[in-house]
């Protein structure tokens, strides 16, 4: 397992999911974790769940003030940010016709203005040599209907995470995608059981993905094991983008 003894890490949008799935393999391998969420509940159990080296901290993604408050509380209690994981993200259907501009409005104000000044907020508290991963989605280079905004996102974080690498390779810190396929979270539990073999019959290896695994490859990449990795993007989808 890669080491993250003695680092400081923040995952937004934490409490459940690839991104508790992030949180807690941040823990065991050593770091002191700082996770948030929506729900003081939900982020509560997330907390406990991962143990005494987490804390929660309720806050919006889309609150560029809730990102600057949770930024100044990890600063507070550690002084420093090595880990930023950007992963809060929403994901609701609608065909072209059926759009709106709140529909539009509130996956960008979530999935791409959330990580814009997510990392903001965290750039005057991370050390030189942190890493910064976002969570993408293999539909960033997809044609994905009905969720075609939720795709377009993702295809903008992708591009950000390119920018970001150079504009932040001076100091040292990298920044990468992690982009899933398919995965078996909570909220894939709700679909009906027609839809799963629709969404597992393109996956080579045959099943969706674990957030485990996910969270394996982000691990990866914000440890110093991917110390000359930088602006790249992991799929862990199974094959369905590559094959």
């Amino acid at each position: 397992m890669a080491s993250m003894q003695n680092k400081v890490a923040l995952v937004i949008g934490g409490a459940k999911g690839i991104g508790l799935a992030t949180a807690q393999a941040l823990a065991a391998a050593g770091a002191s974790v700082v996770l948030t969420g929506r729900r003081d509940a939900e982020l509560l159990a997330a907390a406990e769940k991962i143990g005494p080296s987490a804390q929660g901290v309720v806050a919006d993604a889309a609150s560029q003030t809730d990102l600057e408050r949770v930024v100044d509380a990890v600063r507070r209690r550690h002084g420093r940010i090595d880990a930023l994981v950007l992963n809060a993200g929403l994901s609701e259907p609608a065909t072209i016709a059926e759009a709106t501009a709140e529909h539009f409005d509130r996956h960008f104000a979530v999935n791409v203005r959330g990580a814009l000044f997510g990392i903001q907020a965290a750039l005057p508290v991370l050390g030189e040599g942190a890493s910064v991963v976002l969570i993408g989605s293999i539909a960033d280079a997809m044609g994905v209907t009905p969720f075609s905004t939720y795709a377009a996102t993702k295809a903008a974080l992708r591009s950000y995470a390119r920018s970001w690498a150079a504009e932040l390779a001076p100091r040292r810190i990298r920044v990468n995608v992690v982009a899933p396929g398919p995965t078996d979270t909570d909220m894939m539990a709700a679909v009906t059981e027609d839809m799963r073999q629709t969404l597992i019959a393109p996956i080579p290896l045959g099943r969706m993905a674990r957030a485990d695994e996910v969270a394996a490859a982000a691990l990866f990449l914000l440890s110093d094991a991917a110390s000359f990795v930088t602006g790249a993007e992991i799929c862990v989808d199974g094959g369905m983008r590559q094959v």
